[in-house]
């Protein structure tokens, strides 16, 4: 009897032992998971339709230029595919400001203008530090992923999120080939 409790006491206080270890995600990458539950739409973007000329760490789209890490294997193909580019992140970040901004007079003074994107307007910037969210990822079709976004030209840094989807994905596909067959279906800031 003696026996049978010591090993059933040993399982008993071991079992953390063979428990599966379940990472503990970050205060910041809770916010992240928030972030999607409550504030998420899915939104189908379309690819860049201009010229795409690839350089060296730069990649131009049309007028407008984006510098990247070349270790950054993701963004690379992503910039080099025309799924995220300057003037989509023009168009964003005005949508936002129009859909956020409470002030009357500020939304007035922006239609008066005579280029109100140019108050928004996108280029000479630096997208780096490009993470997948796995813990966010749910189903082989989609993938989610962070980017940080420095602004050259106001030195300033911000962290976009963003969505692709990927219809034909399977188990297999790699990242890259997955990537190339990919649409834009989310994107905001953190």
């Amino acid at each position: 009897m003696k026996f049978l409790f010591s090993i059933g006491l040993s399982l008993l206080l071991s079992s953390n032992f063979f428990a599966q270890k379940i990472e503990k995600l970050s205060t910041k990458d809770v916010a992240i998971v928030e972030h999607f539950k409550n504030d998420y739409k899915k939104k189908n973007y379309k690819k860049f339709a201009g010229k795409i000329l690839v350089k060296d760490n730069l990649v131009q789209f049309d007028d407008k230029t984006v510098y990247y890490d070349k270790a950054d294997k993701i963004m690379a193909t992503i910039l080099k595919e025309g799924l995220i580019y300057p003037q989509l992140l023009t168009d964003f970040q005005m949508q936002k400001f129009l859909d956020e901004t409470t002030d009357k007079t500020q939304k007035r003074f922006l239609k008066l203008q005579k280029d109100p994107k140019a108050s928004f307007d996108v280029n000479n910037i630096k997208l780096s530090n490009t993470a997948e969210l796995t813990f966010l990822n749910s189903n082989l079709k989609t993938k989610r992923f962070k980017i940080s976004l420095k602004d050259i030209r106001l030195n300033s840094t911000s962290t976009y999120l963003f969505e692709l989807m990927n219809d034909k994905a399977t188990k297999d596909i790699s990242l890259e080939e997955y990537i190339k067959g990919a649409k834009l279906t989310y994107i905001d800031t953190e």
